[in-house]
């Protein structure tokens, strides 16, 4: 079968567009999680703070675990969007002082927002990917010299995993 030139030139442009339209959707989700990132920093860091029984937050690396975790192309997007868009409701809520607000004001701010529907789905989705991060085996970026299952005496699963993700 011959193609003629016009079409083999569409065919190509659509061809190669593709990858630019894909990458700009990823770039877009990259800015939209920068612009939350020390909120959901923060709010991590709240729920597991430096100096309990249990490792902080910050030392497990959950923040990176979080969006590593919400960018892989198996995540359900819509999950992805409600990370982003709980923090962007609960930025707006604090009028972007959450970050800078002290401990017992980030207390009742989170309390305040967990008496909304909406405030408390997504405060629990936020305190599930963190644990996942703190107590996930450490192939995974998180749960750093395996502190947060020392922490517990408790220890993962075996067979460990011996790749980060599972290939689709």
């Amino acid at each position: 079968m011959r193609i003629k030139r016009r079409k083999f030139l569409i065919l190509g442009s659509l061809l190669g567009l593709s990858s630019y339209v894909k990458a700009e959707r990823t770039t877009d989700f990259e800015k939209e999680f920068k612009a939350v990132k020390s909120t959901i920093t923060a709010v991590q860091e709240h729920m597991f703070p430096k100096g309990s029984k249990i490792p902080s937050a910050r030392s497990m690396h959950v923040t990176t675990f979080l969006y590593e975790t919400i960018t892989h192309k198996s995540f359900d997007r819509d999950i992805k969007a409600f990370v982003v868009e709980g923090a962007e409701e609960l930025m707006r809520r604090e009028k972007g002082k959450f970050t800078s607000m002290n401990r017992i004001e980030k207390e009742k701010a989170l309390r305040d927002y967990e008496m909304t529907n909406y405030g408390s789905t997504w405060l629990s989705r936020m305190m599930t990917l963190t644990m996942e991060g703190m107590f996930s085996d450490p192939i995974y970026g998180a749960n750093i010299k395996e502190s947060g299952w020392k922490a517990l005496g408790a220890y993962g699963g075996f067979p460990r995993p011996k790749t980060k993700y599972m290939e689709s």
